[in-house]
């Protein structure tokens, strides 16, 4: 494995031509909700800081400001119930994707070494233990893992991306456990907490609570070994900022600095400036999860009355679909070629692993308007 492999991997998105093909010949026109990209502007607060920093003729810090970092710190434990991040443990990337994809090459992982992932997962985890040179091993089974001497790095997904499945603290807590009896450094994505849908994930005060992965309930105080990439792409709309960062045990923030420094792996200030407006304003992320939360519903109730069912789901910004109809056994192909002739585009399972076949993954990504009108045709379509 490594790069010869990657050059012959399809991008899974760019095999989906023919059926967006199909859905853009419907009389009404392509609505795409594969891909989940906000579609909403960036919010105002956040393009003023940017345009604020915008004169930034030297380099910036690899590292980030301390006001962006002691920003991420205040943040989680604001809005992720953790009240003890060291500022000294933050480190700003480029987007989440990067982290997850460069992870296990910036660790030195190697041949003989294995970076464990969820069965249904993004690719990106996959792609990155195979960039490393790495073996990948998709499970959900800790048991299948724990006791194993070559395990080196545990990825965890939680809210999960396709699914929007959360981990609760007790399953947190064995594979944090698992991971340093093995030695494995474990990195939880979460970049969709605060997009949670299911009452028991919100405080009674309305803010999120997905789990964390360095909550003190998991953790104990200690974030040894432990790290948690977030993105504000999904939360703030700034997928276009490529504006990221990692947080967790100091010391695995800086051996990632040092080499990121070697490699001129840097945010740009502006960008840093923006993230720190973000960070600090809970009222735009608020905002932004009633638009979807409004969405979701239009397509929840539109799906169940066409003849689908939604499994997990309870945060995120996807539904993970597939037929009700129990004797329904087709591919996650055939599903996305349904809902093609329809005008609409989905992702299909098979793209998170053969686990996810049977499911199709459907984006709340999309205009009121554009969401509207694939209800009405999602219903018309029985």
């Amino acid at each position: 494995m490594g790069l010869s492999d990657l050059r012959a991997l399809p991008y899974p998105w760019d095999t989906l031509a023919d059926v967006a093909a199909l859905a853009r010949s419907h009389p009404g026109g392509l609505i795409d909700l594969s891909v989940g990209t906000p579609v909403d502007p960036t919010p105002p607060l956040v393009r003023a800081a940017l345009e604020a920093a915008s004169d930034a003729p030297a380099y910036p810090l690899t590292y980030g400001t301390p006001a962006l970092r002691e920003a991420v710190a205040a943040w989680f434990a604001r809005r992720r119930g953790v009240p003890d991040i060291d500022p000294a443990g933050v480190l700003p990337t480029l987007g989440s994707k990067e982290l997850v994809g460069l992870a296990p090459s910036l660790l030195r992982l190697g041949a003989g070494d294995v970076v464990v992932h969820p069965a249904i997962a993004y690719p990106t985890y996959d792609v990155g233990a195979r960039l490393a040179g790495a073996t990948a091993l998709a499970t959900d089974d800790v048991e299948e893992w724990a006791h194993r001497g070559d395990v080196r790095l545990v990825w965890v997904n939680s809210p999960s991306n396709p699914t929007g499945a959360t981990a609760d603290v007790a399953h947190l807590r064995r594979v944090v456990a698992a991971a340093r009896a093995a030695g494995a450094v474990v990195v939880s994505d979460e970049c969709y907490a605060q997009l949670p849908w299911a009452a028991h994930l919100s405080a009674a005060d309305g803010t999120p609570r997905v789990p964390s992965l360095l909550d003190p309930a998991v953790t104990d105080g200690d974030h040894t070994g432990l790290l948690v990439a977030y993105s504000l792409s999904k939360q703030s709309n700034l997928a276009g900022y490529r504006a990221a960062f990692v947080a967790g045990d100091p010391a695995l923030v800086a051996d990632l600095l040092a080499t990121r420094k070697h490699l001129g792996m840097i945010v740009p200030r502006p960008v840093q400036e923006a993230m720190r407006v973000a960070l600090g304003d809970d009222a735009h992320v608020a905002a932004q999860r009633a638009v979807y939360g409004r969405r979701r519903q239009t397509l929840l109730a539109a799906l169940a009355a066409s003849g689908w069912a939604v499994d997990h789901s309870e945060a995120g910004l996807y539904l993970w679909a597939r037929p009700a109809d129990p004797d329904d056994r087709a591919s996650s192909r055939e599903l996305v070629a349904r809902l093609a002739r329809l005008g609409i585009l989905a992702g299909p399972g098979v793209f998170y692993g053969s686990a996810g076949d049977g499911h199709v993954r459907i984006a709340l990504t999309a205009t009121d308007a554009a969401i509207d009108q694939a209800g009405v045709r999602l219903r018309a379509g029985m």
